[in-house]
């Protein structure tokens, strides 16, 4: 039997891991900060993986005993999200998140550990196109190593298994994400449809990017953890199409029943916090869920910016060769993906129909 461990289990990545392995059948235990807003046979604990004496505390009862799998999905973000990436605080406080994990509970067979295109230096400059498994790291600090370093030195020591994912642009669902682009774009173009304003492009000059179906990573998740050949290696995990945002944009704009807009460059993360009491009017006129903008949306508008090249964007891909050739094959249409999501966003009450 199958007992897994979900730290993180109401991120994007966590919340669609937790589906996932309950869908298969598994046990499935999840660790978050807060108690889920959803129906799940999972069984979550609430512990701030920072508290090492909570860890210590909370992962010292039998029902923690016996877990045959861990997926981390956990993640500490700065309050200035960008320029975190690159704090020496950020870095400590993410290794010691997971050596908080790792001292006090071990998997017996498996351990999934979440990096992404910071992998390849995409947050201090160009990268080259496209990023492999195989590159060197790139020069300067980052908690993947150090979270990595960690990883395999316990994997080595305890006698289980580890695979490490890399993902890019993660859409899925979860509530005050610091990285949610499908709530940051549906949140802003139904403000500007309230406003009478058509859906204006906020990003910058013109490049390529991928997504990645927080579902189809997922998947790949499982996957990797019960196939043998999966043992130490790194995969990149994307739909499988390229992401090119203004050709997207019309698409986005049908769905919301408005027309496209012109390109009006603009900060997110400072504009849209003004526009507060517009989405409390809409919430409370459609009987939304959740009436606070960014008790929605958290600190994704920053990287909504990041994302949309507001900053100036650069392309973004990755090979995925490696992931395919090893037996994981699945992918996704972006839009197909992206429109899917709106409409369970609606479902869900946190967005307007």
């Amino acid at each position: 039997m199958i007992k897994v461990l979900v730290l993180g289990g109401l991120g994007l990545v966590g919340r669609a891991v937790v589906e996932c392995y309950v869908e298969k059948g598994a046990e499935v235990l999840a660790v978050s900060r807060r108690s889920p807003d959803f129906e799940t046979a999972a069984r979550f604990a609430s512990v701030d993986l920072q508290d090492r004496a909570a860890c210590e505390r909370t992962f010292a009862v039998d029902e923690f005993t016996g877990v045959t799998h861990i997926v981390y999905a956990a993640l500490q973000e700065r309050s200035d999200l960008i320029a975190g990436w690159q704090d020496d605080r950020q870095i400590a406080e993410n290794t010691a998140m997971l050596r908080n994990v790792l001292d006090h509970v071990s998997p017996s067979e498996h351990f999934t550990l979440l990096q992404g295109t910071k992998a390849y230096g995409a947050h201090v400059g160009p990268m080259r196109l496209p990023g492999k498994e195989s590159a060197p790291r790139h020069a300067g600090g980052n908690f993947y190593w150090n979270q990595e370093d960690l990883v395999r030195e316990r994997a080595a020591r305890d006698g289980f298994a580890f695979s490490i994912m890399r993902p890019q642009i993660v859409f899925g669902i979860a509530i005050a994400s610091p990285m949610n682009m499908a709530l940051a774009l549906g949140v802003y173009a139904c403000v500007l449809r309230a406003r009478g304003e058509p859906l204006h492009f906020p990003g910058g000059g013109q490049f390529v990017t991928e997504a990645t179906d927080a579902r189809l990573l997922a998947r790949a998740i499982e996957w990797a953890g019960n196939t043998a050949r999966c043992a130490g290696e790194t995969y990149n995990v994307t739909n499988g199409d390229v992401l090119e945002w203004r050709a997207l944009w019309p698409a986005i704009a049908e769905h919301f029943a408005m027309p496209p807009g012109e390109d009006r460059r603009e900060l997110l993360a400072l504009s849209m916090p003004e526009h507060a009491g517009d989405w409390m009017h809409l919430a409370r006129t459609h009987g939304l869920r959740i009436e606070g903008m960014a008790d929605l949306v958290g600190s994704s508008w920053q990287f909504a910016d990041a994302v949309l090249g507001a900053g100036g964007g650069q392309s973004t891909l990755l090979s995925t060769i490696k992931i395919r050739q090893h037996g994981f094959g699945e992918c996704i249409d972006t839009e197909s993906m992206l429109l899917g999501y709106f409409r369970q966003l609606q479902r869900l009450r946190l967005l307007p129909s």
